[in-house]
């Protein structure tokens, strides 16, 4: 089974070794994984401009067609976001919005696939739950099943808090919880209905 991950950080910095820590754990037990990083890559905001509906595909052309191939390819889905202003990175925003042009393909062209979310903070409570939150939003806009760690420490997706810097979120113990918890689920999700 393969497994797609798009880190939605301007900087591949602690977003970015979250969801490495997520897909090399996936690797260890015998998923295929892809990764998608924003950094330095020419994605475009949607125009809501319907061209799509009529035409099957976006009328954009950036680096969005190969988050394209990679939804549509994979099983399972790892949406890993910054907080920033309380929620989702833009990157991550972008991607949410241009995905609409998949289903102008095929209305169920990604029902039926697991998503997983991660959300790093700068502070503890810097806004980790609305931005899983709107990747769990994203994942029932497009019928792709969403998972969390269940309800004891990570009931939305893996949260972490990184004061701002690599080696502090690296002694997150919490955090890195959160992230085994939601990966079980995520596992045993793709296990069971994929």
């Amino acid at each position: 089974m393969k497994v797609f991950g798009i880190c939605a950080s301007p900087r591949n910095d602690t977003t970015y070794y979250a969801l490495s820590e997520a897909l090399s754990h996936l690797e260890n037990h015998d998923f295929e994984t892809e990764i998608f990083t924003c950094r330095g890559k020419d994605l475009k905001p949607c125009m809501h401009c319907d061209y799509c509906l009529e035409n099957k595909k976006c009328i954009i052309q950036d680096d969005m067609a190969e988050v394209y191939e990679n939804l549509l390819n994979s099983d399972g889905i790892i949406l890993a976001t910054p907080v920033q202003s309380g929620s989702v990175s833009a990157n991550m925003s972008i991607i949410m919005d241009r995905t609409r042009a998949l289903e102008a393909v095929d209305y169920n062209i990604l029902r039926g696939k697991i998503g997983m979310s991660i959300a790093v903070g700068g502070d503890r409570t810097g806004g980790q739950d609305f931005a899983h939150l709107s990747n769990i939003t994203y994942f029932m806009i497009h019928g792709i099943i969403p998972v969390s760690g269940g309800p004891f420490g990570s009931n939305l997706g893996a949260s972490f808090w990184s004061r701002d810097s690599l080696d502090e979120m690296k002694r997150d113990t919490y955090g890195m919880e959160s992230l085994k918890r939601t990966l079980k689920e995520f596992e045993n999700f793709l296990n069971k209905y994929i």
